[in-house]
């Protein structure tokens, strides 16, 4: 039997957490998308009001994925989903420039609620206008102590790598 790990899926709105989540999960994810009806409906027209989950397994290891809603005004649920998490992953739109303050701001609220390890996921590697993982480093000032992993969230193989990379984290972590 391997480990199981929960994990945090967090990230400004339009990041691409439940496409993370959908694309990776072996089940049917849970989601609890609802129809916008404010000032974001011009960007998408659903929005996650609670989580989304989702598992899969690499090989032995099982993680459970916790989806946030992107909303500040749904934010309560962050201290809900984080309880008891192994890690955490923080989803940043390489496109969307302006979505970079509030990426910082989930940071430093998940570092406070637990000491775990994360990774930053620069998500979209795919638009016209996507910057490098390095270049997300660079504007999120984490000075390169916090691994950025380039992503395509609707690409399995891509969210994989991802998974690869957090578990290589929480092994180190649990090693110290």
């Amino acid at each position: 039997m391997g480990n199981v790990y929960k994990v945090v899926v967090t990230g400004p709105f339009n990041s691409g957490k439940t496409e993370f989540i959908r694309t990776i999960s072996d089940i049917p994810i849970v989601s609890t998308e609802r129809r916008i009806s404010d000032h974001f409906a011009s960007v998408k027209d659903e929005t996650t009001v609670a989580l989304d989950y989702g598992q899969v397994r690499l090989g032995r290891d099982l993680f459970h994925l916790y989806g946030t809603p992107g909303q500040p005004r749904f934010d309560f649920m962050w201290d809900i989903l984080s309880g008891e998490m192994h890690a955490f992953i923080v989803l940043v739109d390489s496109c969307d420039r302006a979505s970079f303050p509030q990426a910082r701001r989930l940071i430093r609220i998940f570092r406070r609620k637990s000491g775990v390890p994360y990774l930053v996921v620069a998500n979209k590697q795919d638009g016209d206008n996507s910057l490098s993982a390095q270049a997300i480093g660079r504007a999120l000032g984490l000075g390169g102590k916090i691994p950025v992993v380039p992503c395509v969230a609707s690409e399995k193989a891509s969210v994989r790598n991802v998974l690869k990379e957090l578990r290589a984290l929480v092994f180190a972590y649990n090693d110290d």
